[in-house]
């Protein structure tokens, strides 16, 4: 699975981003892990999470800090919140090429209808996948949303 991460150095060097990808010492699937090794703020870790809409892909790319809610996005998609769903690790597989727990907000093989949380606006950078579970790499939130195309969006109620 290599490749995923290579897949994602491309996408941001096609994009003039000048981050890197960081390697953690261990594989951290979860945003508390994630920063824990950072030493960032859980808030500050934007975790790209794949939906199910009635059979059609969704990235939520969300802050740490805070849990989707499935109501919002039901409303936002104008869907029941019956026809959205976490995707099984299989259908994440098949939409972005990487496994859970280690999922990129970018280097899909095809485009992915995306939302990004606008909480991960209230931090100076943020830290996301990048392809495996211990793969990362340092952005903003404007350059989040311009690598991935995505909509801001309230994604967690208050």
């Amino acid at each position: 699975m290599q490749g995923t991460v290579q897949r994602v150095r491309e996408v941001l060097r096609e994009s003039g981003s000048s981050e890197e990808i960081v390697e953690l010492p261990a594989a951290s699937p979860t945003a508390a892990e994630t920063a824990e090794q950072l030493g960032c703020p859980v808030g500050a870790i934007a975790s790209s999470l794949i939906f199910d809409v009635d059979g059609t892909p969704l990235l939520v790319v969300t802050s740490g800090a805070h849990r989707v809610d499935t109501r919002l996005l039901a409303r936002l998609l104008g869907v029941g919140r019956g026809k959205i769903r976490r995707a099984t690790p299989e259908f994440v597989l098949r939409a972005t090429g990487q496994e859970v727990g280690g999922v990129a907000p970018i280097g899909h093989p095809q485009s992915i209808r995306t939302l990004v949380d606008v909480a991960l606006d209230d931090y100076e950078q943020v830290w996301t996948g990048a392809g495996m579970p211990h793969s990362v790499f340092r952005t903003t939130y404007a350059e989040l949303v311009k690598l991935t195309g995505g909509e801001s969006a309230v994604v967690a109620g208050t």
